[in-house]
């Protein structure tokens, strides 16, 4: 096991083991993701990022899920907050989209509305699915 970031060869993980102290725990992945993504090391420290961000939300501690969602946001990893309905989550961008969607336009048809090119309605489309938990153009026109 090599030395960690800040010098010491200890994960939260070993450093908690046996103790049930939640949001000590969380803070202890959430300053451990810092770390390991300030030392460039980003995918590592999103993984403790997520399991921070996790146990805040289901604490309600909002001043440190917002952090954590922050640095999440800051390795390169959009954090969002979970919520049933995800339609509010859409940009205004995605929801234009998703209009002309629902109306039968093609890919093609919305970026030549937007000024857009193809591969930007594509790219927004693919953000629109995933937000909204779909797979294809016909459950989103199902949702509309």
């Amino acid at each position: 096991m090599g030395t960690e970031p800040w010098g010491l060869p200890i994960t939260p993980e070993e450093l908690h083991a046996g103790h049930d102290r939640p949001f000590e725990r969380a803070r202890t992945e959430l300053l451990y993701g810092e770390t390991l993504r300030r030392a460039r090391r980003r995918l590592e420290g999103r993984a403790h990022l997520r399991a921070a961000l996790e146990t805040f939300e289901r604490m309600g501690a909002a001043p440190w899920e917002e952090r954590a969602r922050r640095e999440l946001r800051a390795s390169g990893e959009t954090a969002r907050k979970r919520d049933p309905s995800m339609v509010d989550e859409l940009t205004p961008q995605e929801l234009q989209i998703s209009r002309f969607v629902s109306e039968g336009a093609t890919n093609r048809q919305i970026a030549a509305q937007l000024f857009l090119s193809p591969r930007t309605i594509d790219y927004h489309l693919r953000n629109i699915f995933r937000k909204l938990d779909i797979s294809s153009r016909t459950e989103l026109i199902k949702l509309s």
